[in-house]
């Protein structure tokens, strides 16, 4: 969609210059505005025409049933579905006797531009009217950063050619007729009207309405309340109902005497909190908003991206798209996480209904690393859902006849609401993800309270499920039997090297917590003893390696599997899950996603490079991509090998993966992992950090087609601008003070009064790998694309595949 005539490329915002009706579903995502607490899609004000209509709270969800077609011991019972709640968003528009409706009439301009400094969705139209009137309207909309229960919208009309008189009517709206998108698996199960109402009311130019959900029981506030400018004589009145609330504001206006309204918006809800608190809520954050000010709340939106960028801005000479589409994706990424505070971080954020709203391992494994280098403390408050639904994960452990937590592999609440065991409940290396995300945010913070108080319990919980998960053999190893690792196309495998190598860690970790915290770890109940048997069972990790190829296999007996036939694979029978059983991808040799490649990158420290170099071009062969979560990796590891341009192509499919729909189903909304990746791409791979151990460690090299490279993190404190050309790398401490780390395995120090200037090592030059028939990403190998850019073209066969995908749809594309 990118490269439709209507975007432009500008490194600073997401610019359509014309509306294309076909594009609604994927814009709604690209330009929905959230804060981590209220997501608001990008649906046109007047409500019609629309993709898909959402409004969302971070973590308020309806529960249904998981039917099973013969029952087992341990299956979830119930899932969850984040709900559509009501919809503040719409201003409908009559010109005389005719709504405002883009189908009709004529639409002469229109534009929408997100501003990814100010954090504003701006919306620009004139239209003649099909009885010939010609209005300008104006709209921006802002979900605040700085105050996390209000949104607010600044709304103007204006006739360009002569007097009419207009009527505009605010609403908010419960129970949306939402749209039929088929039986694909990844979108939301919609639910027909989840809200049931409890209360409505008017006071000034606002009303308020509070529903329940029908079976979750949650109560969910929504209040407005509007500052009208007008000509003379311009009037308004309130009505409401159960499911609707609307101010209707009438006026004569003319060339020159537009109308204007301001639009607040308040959001709350609970599971257990009172209507009248609830209400309440609702109201005061109202009041504050109103009292606040539009002007105000624009200029607190700007200050606190101001903060952002100042501490998180990547910078790229070489490549516009690219430019803007790293920028997008940190913005994104951040709107996902700022305003969490302990609530699931969805893998499509508060941006669309896909995956029913759930938070899968990818929030720690890809989202967390660039909130806890650029925006911490929503790190830390992600981590801290983590450990507030501690107790179910203890329920859920014990139900499975283990010590300590398992997480679920999927959820909004903490309850496992996968209804497929071999992905769902196999899927333990997700306990190993959160630690490691623990593990990372308190080196780079040095949090000292969430240390003793967060990440010690959750390293200990973590610890204790593999304790009991795994065993001893016969020859002294610690194995973890039948377990499922990253790569879906594999499932309930013996030795997992990713899930082994992280869970490794895992125990290290929290044996070195309780030793570096005794007394809260006594609180834990975790002794000597057991402390003593988790280093044990890290140090004799079985970690399999297939001698007579020389790599590691992904599992146990993997390289030992039959190899998919690729060649007989034609472009539509991707992805594979769609065109063959599992039961075949299981057996065979073909992966889905970076899994042993994921490990070489989080688990750097447990290869060699030459078993990284032999281990990726292995794995190249046999990836397919039929993943959102995979690119990224392979950009990182191809990097870190040498293969500088296949990395800048998996780079630049991770990076347009939603702004060029790759997958065609951003639609459901943005994939934020993958977003997210885009920044690991960038500065884990052509930046080469590396947080293996305490302290940081880089080894940048840039690939042919871009000539600089600047990135900024947060580091204990300290904020550091890294540099990167392709002969030398510069840091820069901008705030705090000096700071150790290692450039391309040679100590330094970076002491704030000047920068320090380094040299960077060619690469090694290796031969390039191979990939399946017709999965290379796009722009690989050079050339192939007729002028060498990877970013903005689609992989071969991609577009077919996507099509089929978006058809039948996928689990986890």
């Amino acid at each position: 969609m990118i490269r439709h005539p209507a975007f432009r490329a500008d490194p600073w915002a997401i610019r359509e210059t014309a509306l294309d009706l076909d594009a609604l579903p994927q814009t709604e995502s690209i330009f929905a505005l959230s804060n981590g607490h209220i997501g608001l899609r990008a649906n046109l004000d007047e409500g019609e025409p629309f993709g898909l209509p959402g409004t969302y709270l971070a973590g308020c969800y309806e529960a249904r049933p998981l039917p099973y077609a013969e029952a087992g011991y341990g299956y979830p019972e119930s899932g969850q579905s984040v709900v559509n709640v009501t919809n503040g968003k719409i201003v409908r528009l009559l010109v005389g006797d005719e709504p405002f409706d883009v189908r009709y009439g004529t639409l002469e301009e229109h534009e929408r531009r997100l501003d990814l400094r100010g954090g504003l969705l701006h919306r620009r139209a004139v239209w003649r009217s099909p009885t010939g009137q010609v209005v300008r309207l104006r709209t921006t909309r802002l979900v605040s950063f700085s105050h996390r229960s209000v949104a607010a919208v600044h709304y103007e009309v204006e006739p360009l050619e002569e007097d009419v008189p207009v009527v505009v009517q605010s609403e908010l709206v419960a129970n949306e007729v939402l749209p039929d998108l088929g039986g694909d698996p990844r979108v939301a199960a919609l639910l027909a009207a989840p809200l049931e109402a409890e209360l409505s009311d008017r006071y000034g130019a606002g009303a308020l309405l509070v529903h329940r959900t029908r079976a979750s029981r949650m109560r969910i506030g929504a209040a407005m309340e509007h500052l009208v400018d007008g000509p003379e004589g311009t009037e308004w009145h309130v009505e409401v109902a159960d499911d609707l609330a609307r101010v209707t504001v009438t006026a004569d206006v003319g060339p020159g005497r537009p109308l204007r309204l301001v639009k607040f918006l308040a959001y709350g809800w609970s599971g257990s909190r009172s209507l009248p608190a609830i209400r309440d809520q609702v109201e005061a954050a109202l009041a504050g908003a109103r009292h606040r000010g539009w002007d105000a709340l624009v200029r607190d939106q700007r200050a606190y991206l101001d903060n952002f960028w100042s501490r998180a801005d990547v910078e790229i000479e070489g490549e516009p798209a690219l430019q803007q589409a790293v920028r997008f994706a940190l913005y994104h990424t951040l709107q996902a996480g700022a305003r969490g505070e302990e609530r699931a971080l969805a893998a499509k954020g508060l941006t669309g209904p896909g995956y029913d709203g759930h938070a899968f391992w990818d929030t720690e494994t890809f989202v967390l690393p660039v909130l806890t280098y650029t925006a911490p403390r929503a790190a830390r408050d992600a981590l801290g859902w983590r450990h507030r639904t501690m107790g179910l994960a203890r329920e859920r452990a014990h139900q499975l006849g283990l010590e300590g937590a398992a997480f679920p592999w999927r959820t909004i609440a903490g309850q496992e609401c996968s209804g497929y065991w071999p992905a769902g409940v196999a899927a333990f290396h997700v306990n190993a993800d959160i630690a490691d995300a623990v593990v990372r945010y308190q080196d780079a913070s040095d949090d000292q309270a969430f240390a003793t108080a967060v990440g010690l319990p959750l390293l200990v919980e973590t610890a204790r499920l593999w304790r009991s998960l795994g065993h001893f053999d016969g020859e002294g190893w610690f194995r973890i039997d039948g377990v499922t690792g990253p790569d879906e196309y594999s499932a309930v495998a013996d030795n997992n090297v990713y899930t082994n190598l992280m869970a490794q860690r895992n125990l290290q970790a929290a044996a070195d917590g309780v030793d570096a915290h005794p007394e809260e770890a006594a609180g834990l109940h975790a002794g000597k003893e057991e402390v003593a048997s988790w280093r044990e069972a890290a140090d004799r990790m079985f970690v399999p390696y297939d001698t007579a190829l020389g790599v590691h296999p992904q599992s146990e007996g993997f390289t030992e599997h039959q190899r998919w036939d690729f060649d007989a694979t034609a472009p539509l029978a991707y992805p594979l899950l769609l065109h063959a059983p599992y039961f075949d991808l299981y057996r065979k040799q073909v992966v889905k996603q970076a899994d042993l490649v994921l490990a070489l990158h989080l688990r750097g420290d447990a290869f060699t490079p030459e078993e990284k170099a032999r281990d990726f071009a292995y794995y190249e062969a046999i990836t397919v991509r039929d993943s959102s979560l995979s690119a990224c990796t392979q950009a990182v590891m191809a990097a870190e090998i040498g293969h500088l341009d296949l990395a800048y192509a998996y780079l630049c499919e991770a990076a347009l993966m939603d702004l060029d729909d790759l997958e065609h189903n951003t639609r459901d909304g943005l994939h934020i992992a993958a977003l997210a990746g885009t920044w690991i791409a960038l500065v884990a791979g052509m930046g080469g950090m590396r947080d293996h151990h305490a302290g940081l460690c880089f080894s940048p090299r840039l690939p042919s087609q871009l000539s600089r490279l600047t990135f900024r993190i947060v580091y204990r404190g300290r904020v550091l601008r890294v540099d990167v050309t392709h002969d030398t790398t510069t840091y820069d401490l901008l705030r705090g003070e000096a700071v150790d780390l290692h450039h391309h395995g040679h100590a330094a120090t970076v002491d704030p009064s000047a920068p320090l200037t380094l040299a960077n090592p060619p690469a090694p030059r290796r031969d390039p790998p191979s990939q399946p028939p017709g999965r290379a990403p796009a722009g690989w190998p050079p050339g192939s694309d007729g002028d060498g850019d990877a970013c903005g073209s689609d992989p071969a066969g991609a577009e077919a595949a996507a099509e089929a995908a978006a058809e039948a749809g996928a689990e986890r594309a």
